[in-house]
């Protein structure tokens, strides 16, 4: 199989076969894993007494791992930072001749809206699976604070009472993460049937 031959069916160019075979440069993961495919070989087979290969596949799964943990960390704290925001505008620039538009805009969009897209990501992100029920928690939470530490808190410190933040808010909060993370779930069921369909493509084509 030539160069040329190699890059059409692993869907790269002849250069980078090229860099690999001359160790110029490694494939990454998927790579290896279509590299393996092609030529019919176990990992092990391909990547045995490799060491420069099994170096770069540990370093670049630790720095996929490092990314992926940093784009989760940033996710969530651009949601924490749209409802800090949206708390400390009612405090600073909500008058009661507005508080109404207030309550339109932050708790019946804004952050609703806010809480659906992180949720997405959230639902199409496989990591995100094992604490996707604590996050729909999180969500619903947050819901219910924001109206709690608006609205609530001005009316008590009128008053001079005091009273709990009810649960029965965290509800809609629950309602728009949830079908946020439905929504971000069949997306990566989607693409995944995609790769899936593609990868058999390229399978039959090869027979």
């Amino acid at each position: 199989m030539t160069q040329e031959q190699a890059a059409q069916r692993l869907q790269v160019s002849r250069q980078t076969v090229s860099n690999w075979e001359n160790d110029r440069s490694y494939p990454d993961i998927a790579g290896v894993l279509a590299l393996a495919k092609l030529y019919g070989l176990s990992l092990d087979e391909l990547l045995r007494e490799d060491e420069g290969m099994l170096r770069h596949l540990e370093e670049s799964t630790n720095i996929v791992k490092s990314k992926r943990t940093l784009s989760r960390r940033l996710l969530m704290a651009a949601y924490l930072v749209i409802w800090g925001v949206s708390i400390a505008f009612f405090w600073v620039g909500t008058a009661p001749t507005n508080a109404m538009g207030y309550g339109l805009v932050f708790l019946w969009f804004l952050i609703p809206v806010a809480t659906m897209v992180v949720a997405f990501f959230v639902g199409r992100d496989e990591e995100w699976r094992e604490v996707r029920w604590l996050m729909l928690l999180f969500f619903g939470a947050m819901y219910m604070l924001a109206p709690y530490a608006t609205f609530t808190w001005a009316n008590m410190a009128a008053t001079g009472s005091f009273r709990l933040p009810a649960l029965a808010d965290m509800l809609p909060g629950i309602l728009c993460a949830a079908v946020g993370m439905g929504l971000g779930s069949a997306a990566r069921q989607l693409a995944a049937r995609k790769e899936s369909g593609g990868a058999e493509g390229s399978a039959g084509e090869g027979e």
